[in-house]
């Protein structure tokens, strides 16, 4: 009855043979007399693999080359933000563009108007309508009358006593309205608090 080789044996067998393989091989070639080269094919050779000159000027070639995209690409940034920071601010420019026109007609209608009433419904229409393209564009007012004092975006013009505790630390006035562009503040109410 014949035994079974498992795996590792027939590995180890193999690995065996490849080995003898290549012993053998290596010395048949230490074995063989070396051949003489003929000078054409040394010559060949050296026309095939560029010189160390020839390499240099390749890679000195590709670093200015480099360079010079790199130089180009930084000259066009700075061009397209200059540009950006020109027209920025045009879509919001244009947007109140309709209020000065309102605001130019309330100044004319009030020159010859008798009633003060229909004045101030006109000019606060045109208030609720710059407030709402200001709305539109991100700005929005912070509050403040009763909230606590915030030097993230408060700033405190005076203390004055407090009317009661509840007060102590709270805005009680507001001198300057605040307002935040988009999360960051553009303008910080100025405010007094009670102390």
């Amino acid at each position: 009855m014949k035994k079974k080789k498992n795996c590792t044996e027939i590995i180890e067998e193999k690995e065996d043979i490849i080995r003898n393989e290549e012993t053998e091989q290596t010395d048949k070639e230490a074995q063989e007399e070396p051949k003489e080269t003929d000078e054409k094919s040394v010559e060949e050779n050296e026309k095939k693999e560029p010189t160390l000159q020839e390499k240099y000027d390749d890679l000195n070639d590709r670093l200015l080359r480099l360079h010079a995209e790199f130089d180009n690409f930084r000259k066009r940034t700075i061009k397209e933000r200059i540009e950006l920071c020109r027209t920025a601010s045009e879509d919001v420019l244009k947007s109140f563009l309709p209020v000065v026109d309102d605001l130019e007609r309330a100044i004319k209608s009030m020159e010859g108007a008798s009633e003060i009433n229909s004045a101030r419904e006109g000019i606060t229409l045109i208030y609720n309508k710059f407030k709402n393209i200001l709305t539109q564009k991100g700005v929005e007012e912070i509050r403040t009358t009763g909230e606590i004092f915030n030097t993230d975006f408060h700033e405190a013009i005076t203390n004055i006593p407090a009317e009661n505790e509840e007060m102590k630390g709270k805005i009680i006035e507001v001198v300057e309205k605040g307002y935040i562009l988009n999360g960051k503040v553009i303008r910080f109410a100025k405010v007094i608090v009670g102390n």
